[in-house]
């Protein structure tokens, strides 16, 4: 069984920085990808990042140059550093891990850019 379980979320002013953490446990030897998505209020969830197991990565227009997912291996961990945050960043962040044709969600965490 797959879990991944989102973290760092929090409120943060605009042209602030936070970085988002996901960890992933049980059995995710054969994941072939990991991301990020978020879904504002009224929104449908959207792809914000993704990287490959070989460390590929793509991202939404909307955060070319300001965000920035990586992995770490050994912890299981995937990041997303997000930088200049702006208030339409603001959403429910969800993790997200492929295996073949399954995917499996965290419970997402909550990031609000406000003054």
């Amino acid at each position: 069984q797959v879990r991944l379980v989102e973290s760092g979320g929090g409120m943060v002013q605009p042209g602030g920085s936070l970085r988002l953490s996901c960890a992933a446990s049980g059995s995710i030897s054969r994941f072939y990808r990991m991301g990020w998505y978020r879904q504002a209020p009224g929104k449908q969830r959207e792809l914000v990042a993704t990287i490959t197991r070989g460390g590929s990565t793509d991202y939404a227009d909307s955060v070319k140059g300001r965000f920035t997912i990586s992995g770490d291996n050994a912890k299981n961990t995937v990041y997303l550093q997000m930088n200049s945050l702006k208030a339409e960043d603001t959403a429910v962040y969800y993790c997200n891990l492929a295996i073949i044709l399954v995917d499996y969600w965290g419970q997402g965490t909550q990031v609000t850019v406000s003054s």
